[in-house]
């Protein structure tokens, strides 16, 4: 199995079909066929489906599964090439859920990168992918929401926060709210976790559509207008670019979310050890977050 194999199969599944594949890598359609027959024979398994006239590409059940391989594939092909200028910065390899990266990180990695001693490489994966990614030694540290049982990764809490509610110029007067007070169709909704759910069937009807439903932090400020209002973690509310938008704290509120990090336990000691000293500085300086970090990490 070869890069040049794996990076065919990985650009059909981005382009969605060969045409577009081989134009984007440059090769013929047959010769394209070609790696992807040669990988498969290799393999033992089929990876794509061959169907006549199709105009979109369909995997077989293990093709599905060997996404993730190829994936780590080339990312350890590149930093096998890297090894070339092993002289240089190290390279710390993050990754974080959307919520995390997206509202409270920045400052954090803008600190990181202040001391130009590491370079960074960020990926942003779903909890359940980042198990793997931290297993295999693709990622240094991962910061999750859902955790998992894992035998080669520590998941180890780093910090918790309540959950607020947060409006437009409607909700300039509220401070406390309660679940009854709100307008299920005025909602933005973000899927936060199985127990976010499980208190948001309590309190709202379930066949009540919400105004938006959305799994993108970065289009959630967008949707806050009028009536509108959403539930997120205190990091966010915090963090929000609109500072025209309202917090309220909650009454009979969901529990508070705990964000947890991973690691292996192996290699780039001082990397993992600055990222989560700042990390640590930025969560005290936010009132009501409680940072585990110099608990959980620090007295290590």
């Amino acid at each position: 199995m070869t890069r040049l194999e794996v990076e065919a199969f990985l650009a059909i599944i981005k382009c969605g079909n060969i045409t577009a594949a081989s134009k984007k890598l440059h090769v013929t359609q047959p010769a394209l066929s070609r790696r992807i027959r040669a990988m498969e024979a290799e393999l033992g398994y089929e990876l794509i489906l061959r169907n006549k006239g199709g105009r979109t590409v369909c995997l077989t059940d293990e093709g599905k599964a060997f996404i993730a391989v190829a994936d780590k594939f080339c990312r350890l092909y590149q930093e096998a090439a890297a090894i070339l200028n092993i002289n240089q910065k190290p390279v710390f390899h993050l990754s974080s859920v959307g919520s995390v990266s997206t509202y409270l990180l920045p400052n954090v990695l803008h600190k990181f990168l202040d001391l130009q001693r590491y370079s960074l490489c960020f990926h942003n994966y779903h909890s359940f992918e980042a198990y793997s990614y931290v297993e295999s030694g693709i990622v240094d540290v991962a910061l999750i929401s859902d955790d998992m049982y894992s035998r080669e990764v520590l998941t180890i809490p780093a910090f918790q926060e309540p959950f607020v509610l947060v409006g437009g110029e409607s909700w300039k007067d509220a401070e406390n709210v309660h679940p009854t007070e709100l307008n299920p169709e005025n909602e933005i909704r973000l899927p936060w976790s199985p127990e976010f759910d499980i208190w948001h069937e309590k309190w709202f009807d379930i066949t009540v559509r919400p105004s938006v439903n959305i799994d993108q932090m970065s289009l959630m400020e967008e949707f806050l207008t009028g009536e509108n209002w959403v539930i997120v973690p205190l990091t966010v509310a915090k963090r929000l670019r609109d500072t025209r938008l309202q917090v309220c704290s909650m009454n009979d509120g969901p529990e508070d979310r705990v964000i947890y990090y991973l690691i292996s336990g192996s290699g780039k000691r001082d990397l993992v050890d600055h990222f989560l000293r700042l990390l640590h500085e930025e969560l005290v300086s936010i009132a009501g977050v409680k940072s585990f970090l110099a608990k959980n990490y620090f007295a290590i």
